[in-house]
């Protein structure tokens, strides 16, 4: 054999003895459930991106035990969509665990499934606190706040700033009337006078009945808890029946689409979310770097990061405890003071992360600005009826 025949086989041997331990990697399945379709996909697709590149970067280190393989499903922030697609990933046994829920319909209706499989999950973007206190399903964590917090910051930082009459729109879903709830209940304790309270159904097209009634009412504020798409009909239409209210809601609006759905209404609309900015976050601008990287054509979107922060948790955990869903289970009951680009989490005994900030925002030139950093904030701009 020549002599150069030898050394390309040699050269062969190496790259395949050097390729090796990748190769024997075990692969691990692991799910990310969230709307990917619909009304509020955006932030399903945002949310999905996130996920995906938590894997992407865990299957890129070299250190890394497992080779990990994600299952993506849409839940359409449908509960019947939502139950079929939990029920088909806890049924693979190969999927060890799952980030979802955008939706809180959803993960409501879901979480009897992840506890009946033993699947561990963790909630990435839904806000209803029964999600997590409503059960003692130890599968089940979430990485965001809930409701409660961000309508008690809400109520008293709305009274703050003077106002004194509200009417409520809300839509009927379990989300939208726990919404409802919370911000009457602390705007009361806040001293904020309600004039009229209307539950409307979550695929209604025409308010007019609903606004036409809050103008006679002749609220301060008009205040919407629900999703996007509705948040935009109510504002388009509160504009062609001539209403002046300023316009406040909660974190279900706040997304890219709610400001290109509204366009220039949006202009001064606030509402209040879970979690910094994602470029104040710790690993924020180290996030979006990556995310921009990765060549994703749909943004991150307001919940993006809480998607990121959810899967690398899993994949820490299975890292640390085994491909095992028990074991999982095991690990995310302990942890705390764990370090995410979300800030520090810690599961108290509901898996309930207990550490949320809640940022107050406000569109400033077709942006969500965080109200301290806008021009409402230091005077230059006015919101209606200040």
């Amino acid at each position: 054999m020549k002599l150069s025949k030898i050394l390309c086989l040699a050269l062969v041997l190496l790259m395949v003895l050097a390729a090796a331990p990748a190769l024997a990697k075990k692969t691990v399945k692991v799910a990310f459930i969230g709307p990917l379709t619909g009304g509020v996909s955006a932030i399903g697709v945002g949310g999905r991106n996130s996920a995906d590149l938590a894997v992407r970067l865990r299957n890129a280190d070299p250190k890394a035990k497992y080779h990990y393989e994600l299952v993506s499903l849409d839940d359409e922030c449908k509960p019947n969509s939502g139950v079929q697609v939990a029920t088909k990933a806890a049924a693979d046994k190969k999927i060890i665990a799952a980030a979802t829920h955008y939706c809180s319909v959803v993960a409501l209706a879901a979480v009897d499934v992840y506890h009946r499989f033993g699947l561990p999950v963790i909630v990435w973007g839904a806000v209803h606190p029964g999600i997590t206190y409503g059960n003692k399903y130890k599968e089940v964590h979430r990485i965001n706040g809930t409701m409660i917090n961000q309508n008690e910051v809400a109520a008293k930082f709305i009274t703050g700033l003077g106002y004194k009459t509200w009417v409520l729109l809300y839509d009927t879903t379990d989300y939208g009337k726990g919404m409802h709830e919370y911000f009457a209940k602390y705007l009361k304790k806040n001293g904020g006078k309600i004039l009229g309270s209307f539950g409307v159904n979550a695929d209604q097209q025409d308010f007019t009945a609903e606004l036409t009634q809050a103008k006679k009412l002749n609220p301060d504020v008009i205040w919407f808890g629900g999703l996007t798409p509705l948040g935009v009909r109510i504002r388009l239409q509160m504009e062609k029946l001539g209403i002046k209210s300023q316009f406040q809601s909660c974190s279900g609006i706040i997304s890219d689409a709610f400001i290109t759905g509204a366009g220039n209404l949006a202009e001064g609309t606030i509402a209040f979310r879970e979690g910094e900015p994602v470029e104040n976050l710790p690993g924020g601008k180290w996030f979006l770097k990556e995310y921009e990287k990765a060549g994703y054509k749909e943004a991150p979107d307001a919940f993006g990061p809480f998607a990121f922060a959810a899967m690398n948790l899993i994949l820490d955990g299975i890292e640390a405890a085994g491909p095992k869903r028990k074991a999982v289970v095991k690990w995310l009951d302990n942890v705390k003071d764990y370090k995410t680009i979300v800030g520090s989490v810690t599961f108290d005994e509901h898996g309930q992360n207990i550490s949320p900030a809640i940022t107050k925002y406000v569109v400033q030139d077709g942006k969500w600005v965080p109200w301290k950093n806008s021009e409402y904030a230091s005077g230059k701009r006015k919101l209606k009826r200040r």
